[in-house]
């Protein structure tokens, strides 16, 4: 009977984070209020409060949906040492914008942090979280690129770190031009050729 209480309240907050999902994106963050979100999840708004303690706890919540698996991904994928970890993180690259391509709800859910919320006041310190969240994720990225280098694969003269910063960078604005214009860019076809063109400067030849 345990158990199955505790997959009901699973069950009841994973309702409640679709429908903050499709009320943040309908309506921005800002205009947002539990009553409609625990409306549209179909439970009281005790409900809500018992599973999450006010609006910036639920997005926060919503973030980390995304952002777990994603660490969990690339911690997966750095147990295999690979021969050749360019290779491994483009293709790693590849499959997160092509799997974006085909799930509607991660580019819901990616809207809502991109374009329809307002950072400040008290969803100031979300973004700390997220920055501190992104900064780890990136951190990962050092690794790999580190372990190419020390197979020869990356010339010595660039900086691990520098190279993590600036794929990131590659690969968010093709996310957020992907969400913002999304007739522009075939991202289910076009994404390995988008990544390659980064990777292809990369490869060390002495």
């Amino acid at each position: 009977m345990a158990r199955r209480t505790k997959q009901e309240a699973q069950e009841t907050r994973d309702a409640i984070l679709d429908a903050a999902a499709q009320v943040f994106y309908a309506k921005g963050v800002a205009n947002s209020g539990l009553e409609e979100i625990a409306e549209l999840a179909g439970v009281t708004r005790g409900a809500v409060y018992w599973h999450f303690k006010n609006k910036v706890d639920l997005f926060e919540a919503l973030h980390d949906t995304l952002h777990e698996p994603f660490m969990e991904v690339i911690l997966h994928d750095l147990e295999n040492d690979h021969p050749q970890p360019l290779k491994q993180l483009e293709e790693l690259c590849d499959n997160v914008l092509v799997e974006l391509a085909d799930n509607a709800k991660k580019q819901r859910i990616l809207s809502i942090f991109f374009f329809k919320c307002d950072y400040s006041g008290e969803m100031a310190q979300v973004l700390k979280k997220q920055e501190a969240q992104q900064v780890k994720s990136r951190m990962l990225f050092d690794r790999y690129f580190e372990r190419a280098q020390a197979k020869g694969h990356v010339n010595p003269m660039f900086d691990p770190q520098s190279l993590s910063i600036g794929l990131w960078c590659y690969l968010t604005g093709i996310v957020q031009e992907y969400l913002r214009y999304p007739g522009q860019i075939d991202l289910k076809h076009q994404a390995p050729q988008l990544v390659a063109q980064f990777f292809h400067g990369l490869n060390h030849h002495p």
